[in-house]
């Protein structure tokens, strides 16, 4: 097989469907075959989509860099993998994506899928894992008994956050909406609020705050912050935003395969879930990519593969 399916942006960034010639790995690479990708709508905002990593203009990238597949073949130097062994990971924001049958990555972006999750659920965790794991344990330094305050709770992002915060015995409060509060007070909150009915700042201060949702919330956070609390986010632009505040809080998740592999223990003894809010057809990317799906808390996940027996084109197939 030389040739593979895959979508790309146009100009305009929407996606369409083109063929491209199977990658080759190169020295330290992997070839994966894509069983699933994770979207991130916003993806088509980030300037790795229509940059290259020396500054200059890309176009058609193909978007996607997470997902769950197997391992297809294995360039030079390479260790520890081997071909058929299902994985789950990342790959460079600037590489081709995995909205493909096959993608590139290297094995420190890697770990072993976990038994326990699906090809879907396998992909949808991937990114948002890690920036729950990252924001609240090594930019957060979250401990024990600290109060703390997560916006976007039933978020993709959100719901592993919460997931953490409950492990490390914090006293969690989560913005939400209503429709999602009893979801997340099983998986750990012990209050939700309804973000369409009342502001956050009635809940008193805090000594973390986790902010998945950026603006005027992130705004106003600050102010239901205690002296030396910390406030994390995914949510700011950090380069036209002059407040030093936003600046230093403001993180972008590290593609760390080892810290997947950790994680993979969670998800197999399940003391961690990944929620999967609905899967598509690759034919369907778009319409993830232009959040044009309604569905549960969880990360919409696009099908690579024909042949995997999908059920109905759009339909919310799994919620735990």
């Amino acid at each position: 097989m030389t040739q593979m399916r895959a979508m790309e942006f146009t100009g305009r960034l929407a996606l369409q469907p083109a063929t491209r010639p199977v990658p080759e790995p190169q020295s330290g690479e992997l070839l994966i075959q894509v069983s699933a990708v994770g979207a991130t709508p916003t993806e088509k905002i980030w300037y790795t989509t229509t940059h290259k990593a020396d500054g200059t203009a890309r176009t058609n990238a193909i978007p996607g860099h997470e997902f769950s597949g197997k391992v297809a073949k294995i360039g030079p130097g390479v260790t520890g993998y081997h071909v058929g062994d299902s994985v789950f990971g990342l790959n460079d924001w600037f590489a081709e994506g995995a909205t493909a049958e096959f993608c590139i990555t290297l094995p420190s972006a890697l770990s072993l899928k976990p038994t326990s999750l699906s090809d879907a659920e396998g992909a949808a965790a991937p990114i948002s894992v890690l920036t729950a794991y990252q924001g609240l344990y090594l930019h957060a330094k979250l401990q024990k008994g600290d109060r703390l305050l997560i916006h976007g709770g039933a978020g993709a992002v959100g719901l592993f956050a919460v997931q953490f915060a409950k492990r490390a015995g914090a006293y969690v409060i989560a913005t939400a909406s209503k429709a999602n509060g009893d979801l997340l007070k099983r998986l750990g909150a012990s209050e939700v609020i309804d973000y369409h009915e009342s502001r956050f700042e009635v809940a008193g201060l805090f000594d973390v705050i986790f902010d998945t949702v950026g603006g005027e919330t992130l705004d106003r956070s600050w102010s239901v912050l205690k002296d030396g609390g910390r406030l994390v986010t995914i949510a700011a632009d950090s380069e036209s935003n002059s407040d030093p505040r936003v600046k230093n809080a403001f993180f972008i998740v590290e593609q760390n395969g080892a810290q997947l592999a950790e994680l993979a223990n969670l998800f197999d003894s399940g003391a961690l879930r990944s929620f999967v809010k609905a899967e598509l057809e690759m034919e369907e990317a778009d319409r993830a990519y232009n959040c044009s799906v309604a569905g549960h808390p969880g990360k919409i996940v696009i099908r690579t593969q024909s042949g995997h027996g999908a059920t109905e084109r759009g339909k919310v197939i799994r919620h735990a």
